[in-house]
């Protein structure tokens, strides 16, 4: 058994990825997007957290949070969207994957990997370049030409924001391949 230890931050900046068990491409479909949406706020209601960036793919998802001040357990807030995710999901007839015994022994469902990716964000710049690559994503994947066609992602709000033009990302960053959070 590995000994991995979560690094926590009161109020940090913490990037995730979240992959569907087995990398099934559940939210391609749209009903399951808004089962997200709204499992994410409803956590959100009773803990409170800041999506500073976002991009839902078929069969994954990157963001970043912010936590308030003296808060730092963002693992409860992941547990109640999963958690919440899967009931909806199951509830409205949405499939789940074959798990082991083993696996079901310990409450796992063939919807969410166990896990997830955590990292703890340093500064202003490693922020900039986690948002570059978030963004890029569904590019980087094959999905869209450019960021802009992805619907499922806060880009469109960072070009509101006056933080990207419009046409941002048709071409790789060059500062998005030190980043590999698959």
């Amino acid at each position: 058994m590995s000994d991995y230890r979560r690094w926590y931050v009161a109020g940090g900046t913490v990037f995730f990825t979240l992959v569907t068990y087995g990398r099934r491409p559940l939210f391609e479909h749209e009903s399951a997007r808004d089962m997200l949406r709204c499992s994410m706020r409803a956590a959100q209601a009773s803990l409170p957290f800041e999506t500073v960036a976002m991009v839902l793919l078929p069969d994954h998802l990157h963001t970043i949070w912010t936590l308030p001040p003296g808060d730092y357990d963002f693992s409860t807030r992941w547990k109640k969207i999963k958690r919440a995710f899967t009931v909806h999901w199951l509830e409205s007839g949405g499939s789940e994957a074959a798990v082991t015994s083993a696996q079901q022994q310990r409450g796992s469902r063939g919807i969410w990997q166990r896990r997830f990716y955590e990292h703890q964000v340093r500064d202003e710049e490693e922020l900039s370049a986690l948002c570059d690559y978030i963004h890029y994503n569904p590019v980087k994947h094959g999905y869209a030409r450019s960021p802009w066609d992805w619907l499922p992602s806060t880009f469109r709000r960072f070009v509101e924001l006056g933080h990207y033009p419009q046409d941002w990302g048709r071409n790789e960053p060059l500062h998005i391949s030190q980043f590999d959070f698959e």
